[in-house]
């Protein structure tokens, strides 16, 4: 089978989006199916790997975004899939790529649209006041134009079942190998903290929907509390120069590390931190704080978000901002360490990107080639 997977928002230095095609993708192929990303970029290419082959065709550049492009040529884009021939199609961007539903419809292609982001929280932070009733609007033609709705998490889907349209629930999942308490290194924290230092990690995009400064704000509020703390950033984002100022005017030890394209160094540094903090309030998912976890990191998450759903027990949701994060740390730290990482790494284990991909597979009908995909397939 031919899984045609097109998606926009995806940058050099991007992050969960990123991850989760190229697993996707690499599952697919070790299943022995022919796993084909399209993608936007400076140029057109294409390049054969492990997830299979990466078409780049071009696309603008977001002013504003940290170096995300889209697809916006509908007409090259169109051609591109039917010179691929698609079994089927994943669409991963329900805003500029919905009409992608509609042309493989007319192709008689089955479509599934994954929802890696939360709509109705985008437009509940930045939109207008009226942002349901536009989200409502978005999503009803979204399933509408697909065969298919997939959601990562039940508060994912919650926006769509409340408008009367099934999905089916499928977890991403999370590199239990490379991301191990055993990558721990006392070395790279030496770097960062004396001894008795307790190591706060924010690890994501440093931009306004992650709400990196309850991160800082936290760290703000442990100090005052007699809390040793530092605060290690791990990202880059339009915010990172107006953070690395707020956070110098207050004093803060705070250690902007920017992007890490090394992902051995990103493993040491998830597994070396005391607790990590992913404040953002419309994660629908949240795979970097799935990698913590699976590092035997305890994660300090937003109560507006999918991740307490992800995190289980292995950490605590916070309501609010700095001094309810700030609670939430303290609250982990009165743990017993290895306690509290043995859980962190158990709870991680139950999301393998093996069960993932099995997922995915089976929302697309794997092993049943050009049946129509239906929601009453083994829906969520």
């Amino acid at each position: 089978m031919r899984i045609v997977r097109i998606a926009n928002y995806v940058a050099p230095r991007s992050g969960g989006l990123k991850t989760a095609l190229r697993h996707l993708g690499a599952g697919y192929q070790a299943a022995g199916h022919d796993a084909v990303l399209v993608i936007p970029g400076e140029r057109a290419d294409a390049d054969m790997t492990e997830q299979g082959l990466v078409v780049t065709l071009p696309g603008p550049r977001l002013p504003g975004l940290g170096g995300y492009r889209v697809l916006l040529d509908r007409r090259r884009v169109a051609e591109k899939l039917r010179e691929l021939r698609p079994d089927r199609v994943e669409v991963s961007d329900r805003t500029t790529l919905r009409w992608v539903g509609g042309w493989a419809r007319d192709a008689g292609v089955p479509s599934m649209m994954v929802s890696h982001e939360s709509l109705d929280g985008l437009l509940r932070l930045f939109g207008p006041a009226s942002g349901r009733r536009v989200a409502d609007a978005i999503n009803g033609r979204t399933a509408r134009t697909h065969d298919q709705i997939v959601c990562t998490t039940r508060w994912a889907a919650a926006e769509f079942e409340r408008i009367g349209v099934e999905v089916r629930r499928v977890p991403l999942g999370v590199d239990l190998e490379r991301f191990a308490p055993a990558r721990r290194d006392p070395g790279m924290r030496d770097r960062w903290a004396n001894p008795e230092d307790v190591v706060l990690l924010h690890c994501g995009r440093l931009s306004p929907e992650k709400k990196p400064r309850r991160s800082l704000a936290a760290l703000a509020a442990l100090r005052r509390a007699g809390v040793p703390a530092v605060l290690v950033v791990a990202g880059a984002g339009p915010l990172r120069n107006r953070l690395q100022e707020e956070a110098g005017r207050a004093g803060l030890p705070v250690r902007f590390l920017g992007h890490l394209s090394d992902p051995d160094e990103v493993a040491k540094l998830l597994a070396t931190a005391d607790v990590a903090i992913a404040p953002g309030p419309v994660e629908t998912f949240g795979l970097a704080a799935l990698e913590a976890l699976a590092s035997g990191t305890p994660v300090v998450v937003s109560a507006e978000s999918a991740l307490p759903e992800v995190i289980g027990p292995a950490g605590v949701a916070a309501h609010g901002d700095g001094p309810e994060y700030a609670a939430a740390i303290r609250e982990i730290l009165a743990m017993p360490e290895a306690e509290r990482r043995l859980a962190a790494r158990l709870q991680a284990e139950r999301f393998p990107w093996s069960a993932s991909v099995a997922g995915f597979l089976e929302a697309h009908g794997a092993g049943r080639d050009h049946e129509p995909l239906g929601r009453d397939a083994g829906g969520a």
